[in-house]
């Protein structure tokens, strides 16, 4: 079992920033994946940004240019900065572990509010 605890997120106007947090606890195996979804009202889950424990990253498209992720090996944390951000930025954010070589291990934190008001 490994938990997630997140932080960050709230209330910010169009181009603004934003930082989230997400620290993982439990029974962590490695190598592993810590990364960032989004899910807005009537829309599908989209992944954000991810980290692989050994540093390669990838960004959705919406990421691209204007959020950047980073991760704390030793202390199993990831960290997700939002800059420029925009009304459709408005979104429920979830962080993610998984293991991609061991299918039962994908976890979810509870999720954090992020809305961008105009």
């Amino acid at each position: 079992q490994v938990y997630l605890v997140e932080s960050g997120g709230g209330l910010v106007q169009a181009g603004g920033s934003l930082r989230l947090s997400c620290a993982a606890s439990g029974n962590i195996f490695s190598p592993n994946v810590m990364g960032w979804y989004r899910q807005a009202p009537g829309k599908e889950r989209e992944m954000v940004a991810h980290i692989i424990s050994g540093g390669s990253i990838t960004y959705g498209e919406s990421a691209k240019g204007r959020f950047t992720i980073s991760r704390d090996g030793a202390k199993d944390t990831v960290a997700l900065q939002m800059d420029s951000l925009k009304p459709d930025d408005t979104a429920v954010y979830y962080c993610n572990f998984k293991v991609p070589w061991r299918p039962q291990d994908d976890y979810w934190g509870q999720g954090t509010q992020v809305t961008v008001s105009s």
